[in-house]
């Protein structure tokens, strides 16, 4: 969230950040509300002073009376900072409910508009889009052909959005996640396993409603966790209430994990087979680094998304993400659309990855601290997170572009090594 200091200072910027991100936050409320918790706040300080005051005196009282008044007067001062604790605990937790609707600021290249279709290509990768010469299938079809997905059987078993993946599809998923975690040890990344769940506290931190109306989040009754959306959940939970030494930053992670997500609303042939599902396997990046290196580490996470499917063959484009698109926390947003033969009448771009610098914003959720030598007090990390490959929407793209025309799909020679083929055929071929 927001620095109070920052939001006070800067009420103009805050309300226009708002506008542009066509986000509803009561900006008036909160300043009137930390104006009240500020006087309230000084308010009771001074009675705690003034009750200290007379309970030292009550000792140096020269006669009953004078002591029994002197305690009368403690007593009341003491109801009366009681009183404004009630106020300000009242003050301070809806100052909070609102701060949190406020989001981060955006940064000036961020194109305007309230949804993707207003995202800015900035580049494309290095293969091009290709063309057939025989009928495009898309993945449903292929996987149905080849035996590789079974939306059927993951229907009956977990509901509509589940599925299962079988034979060389199983093969392609680990090589994809080998294929993305051999990157990122190369480039300094240390490789983690995360938990399936988080507390709803580490949510809240990261940016995500893990209840209520408007929640992709499956919660678990009864207690304070919910199954996470992003290994980007768990890594960024690992700092929270911590502070660490500047001499170690950046401190860059992988974490491979299973994502749940309840995709309500969505619908239609674009988000058909393994687009939107309820669960999936991803590969995440995530940084904590200090505030002058993270411009430069989400560039880094850029490239790297960009290494990983070039290195796939995989056509692409990057966008810069639309003020209205780009989530709460996040800062700067860039995404890598992989382009499906299979979408759409005629082929179009899907995302596949989004790379994020939050800034501040999720560590002063989180309580994410760094300390600098020799210097007093601590100050806030910046967190960016990356996906190097959501392992379900890679598919669509491999099994799309590598189709032949005898329904075969070729494997990217980057994941061959991995499989031990370089074909996935049906049985009777």
């Amino acid at each position: 969230m927001l620095d109070r200091k920052f939001i006070l200072e800067n009420v103009d910027v805050v309300k226009l950040n708002c506008e542009r991100r066509f986000v509803h936050a009561d900006i008036d409320r909160f300043v009137e509300l930390e104006l009240s918790r500020k006087a309230a706040q000084q308010e009771l300080e001074r009675l705690q002073t003034e009750a200290n005051s007379v309970s030292k005196q009550i000792g140096k009282a020269s006669n009953d009376d004078e002591r029994e008044a002197k305690k009368e007067s403690g007593r009341k001062l003491r109801e009366a900072a009681d009183s404004i604790r009630v106020k300000l605990d009242a003050i301070e937790s809806e100052l909070e409910a609102v701060q949190r609707t406020i989001p981060n600021m955006s940064h000036p290249s961020a194109p305007l508009g309230t949804d993707d279709k207003f995202n800015l290509q900035i580049a494309v990768g290095k293969t091009a889009i290709p063309s057939f010469d025989f009928e495009v299938l898309d993945h449903v079809e292929l996987g149905e052909r080849l035996d590789l997905i079974d939306f059927d059987a993951g229907g009956r078993v977990a509901g509509s959005g589940f599925y299962f993946l079988k034979n060389d599809a199983v093969l392609l998923e680990l090589a994809l996640q080998h294929y993305a975690v051999d990157m990122l040890i190369e480039a300094g990344f240390i490789p983690m396993t995360t938990p399936d769940l988080a507390r709803n506290s580490v949510l809240q931190g990261t940016g995500y409603i893990p209840r209520g109306p408007e929640t992709q989040i499956y919660s678990i009754d009864n207690t304070d966790l919910s199954l996470v959306a992003t290994a980007e959940i768990p890594l960024g939970g690992l700092l929270a209430n911590q502070t660490v030494d500047a001499e170690v930053l950046p401190l860059r992670y992988c974490g491979i994990s299973h994502c749940f997500r309840t995709e309500a609303g969505a619908a239609g042939r674009a988000s058909r087979g393994l687009y939107r599902v309820h669960q999936f396997t991803k590969v995440e990046m995530f940084a904590f680094t200090l505030p002058e290196q993270s411009g430069a580490i989400h560039e880094e996470m850029l490239q790297i998304e960009c290494k990983i499917f070039d290195g796939l063959g995989i056509p692409y484009q990057v966008v810069d993400t639309a003020t209205g698109d780009l989530g709460g926390p996040a800062y700067r947003k860039f995404d890598l659309e992989a382009w499906m033969p299979g979408r759409g009448k005629n082929g179009e771009y899907g995302e596949v990855t989004s790379t994020s610098n939050c800034t501040d914003y999720q560590a002063r959720r989180l309580n994410a601290r760094y300390r600098i030598k020799g210097e007093k007090g601590t100050n806030y990390l910046h967190t960016l997170n990356g996906t190097a490959i959501a392992i379900s929407r890679a598919l669509i793209a491999i099994m799309e572009i590598y189709q032949n025309a005898d329904n075969s799909i070729t494997i990217p020679k980057a994941l061959q090594k991995y499989i031990g083929k370089n074909t996935i055929k049906r049985k009777d071929q």
